[in-house]
């Protein structure tokens, strides 16, 4: 049997394995949900040897678990490591999903119109971890692996990957790969099939505004006391100027600037504006001036308030000028920015943009770098030849706007640039209600993993 007759001769038990997974509410942001992640990682570790594995384990770390596992079938063999993660985002607010965040269902979109899985964590990352767990099985099932093949799917990339980096350090040897899957990115569509070359970093931040001891009556104190939700977003609105540039003194000095050469291949990605503005129910694109929406998402910094919080939020009127008030600000890096540089001077100027009238505090969430990986690599050529084998297309380079730390630890440490070899497309919801992966996108990713093996033995030359 070949590995395709396997995939679809298994496809119900495929797809139901992956909702039983997707069932487990694996948030590792919030403390409620802690068994629900080692759930997760004991389901990741189970899957991994029924699908084979030789070893199969679950490594303790500070935090969250990391699941490891192996099948070597020939030293002199190549080897692939295969990174993922089976912790989740938050699926704050419930009230705004059409169905239960964890309790995934399947329906037709225009998108999808095979169907789409509806749950949290579809698509981030456990659609697309569990796909190179099941082209894994059935490759070992029809006797075809080529290739050795080695797991790390971690329980922490939503909150930072915190003890990621230590993991990596203390297990070079263990971890030692000749390249380096990922699948935790989008294409540009099912017509358009790419693979992501650059990612942008992050440094992520709280803020809280304090005026008075308490919260004060509106009328008796209004117009003579601060107020901390006003000066929040004033201090908030003075970071971006009038051309949507950041003004935090510093923050471009080491930004990587293209070449008008690279930011014209950059821009030969197919780009409908006017299907994006109606995918998104918007009026116009927003932005940096001088930067196409493709340049702003894949090779621009950005900064942005992601929740804000303060008074009384209650239902009815409750006249009150509060005595604290909350943001989160994100910002997403570009080589050469480093995530810690970035957070100093953001602490630094929002102190000093601050009015006598409040008291300041900043709080360093995580972070991580900025990522460019070759597309001349063996493992970019045997991700190409895999992807044009399945969709019957080249598949495009591009630039990611999105957050992987490991990338960057990985080239710095176990010396390989990762395919960042992703399914998913920008429409899946990620990190929002109703996100959603599509069935087709699911499937046609372990027929495509499994041709990347059989490739990249062939271009190895081993």
């Amino acid at each position: 049997m070949s590995v395709a007759d396997f995939i679809a001769n298994n496809k119900d038990r495929f797809l139901n394995e992956l909702l039983d997974l997707l069932r487990i509410p694996s948030v590792s942001a919030d403390p409620k949900f802690k068994k629900d992640v080692f759930a997760a990682a004991q389901f990741v570790k189970e899957s991994l040897e029924k699908a084979g594995a030789d070893v199969a384990e679950i490594c303790e770390t500070a935090g969250y678990p990391i699941v490891y596992g192996e099948k070597i079938i020939d030293p002199a063999l190549p080897t692939v490591l295969v990174y993922g993660h089976y912790d989740v985002q938050p699926a704050d607010p419930y009230e705004l999903w059409d169905s239960p965040p964890f309790e995934p269902v399947i329906k037709n979109t225009a998108i999808h119109p095979e169907g789409a899985i509806f749950a949290r964590g579809s698509a981030d990352d456990k659609g697309q971890f569990y796909m190179h767990v099941k082209a894994f099985e059935a490759m070992m099932a029809t006797g075809d692996m080529p290739c050795n093949v080695k797991f790390m799917i971690e329980g922490e990339e939503e909150v930072g990957s915190d003890n990621l980096d230590k993991f990596v350090l203390e297990n070079k040897e263990k971890l030692n790969a000749d390249v380096i899957l990922i699948s935790d990115t989008h294409m540009i569509s099912m017509k358009d099939p790419s693979i992501t070359v650059g990612l942008r970093g992050m440094s992520y931040m709280e803020v809280e505004v304090s005026g008075s001891n308490r919260d004060l009556h509106s009328g008796t104190y209004g117009g003579a006391v601060a107020n901390p939700i006003n000066v929040l977003c004033k201090m908030i609105a003075s970071m971006k100027d009038e051309n949507e540039h950041i003004t935090i003194p510093g923050f471009y000095e080491k930004v990587q600037e293209l070449t008008e050469a690279q930011r014209n291949r950059l821009n030969e990605a197919p780009f409908d504006p006017d299907e994006y503005k109606e995918k998104l129910a918007i009026d116009d694109v927003h932005g940096e001036k001088g930067y196409t929406t493709i340049e702003r998402v894949g090779i621009r910094p950005t900064l942005d308030v992601n929740g804000i919080w303060g008074g009384y939020i209650g239902e009815g009127a409750k006249t009150v000028l509060p005595s604290k008030a909350f943001a989160k600000i994100s910002m997403r890096l570009v080589p050469d920015q480093d995530w810690h540089e970035i957070a100093t001077l953001f602490e630094n100027h929002f102190k000093s943009i601050a009015p006598k009238s409040v008291k300041v505090k900043v709080k360093t969430h995580h972070g991580g770098a900025p990522a460019v990986v070759s597309d001349s690599s063996v493992g970019y050529q045997a991700a190409e030849a895999a992807m044009e084998e399945t969709f019957g297309k080249r598949p495009i380079p591009t630039r990611e706007g999105g957050s992987i730390p490991i990338v960057a630890l990985f080239q710095k440490e176990l010396g390989s640039d990762p395919i960042l070899f992703g399914f998913g497309l920008d429409t899946d919801a990620l990190h929002s209600p109703n996100e959603h992966y599509g069935v087709k996108n699911y499937f046609i990713g372990i027929e495509t993993i499994a041709a990347f093996f059989r490739h990249f033995r062939k271009l190895s030359g081993k």
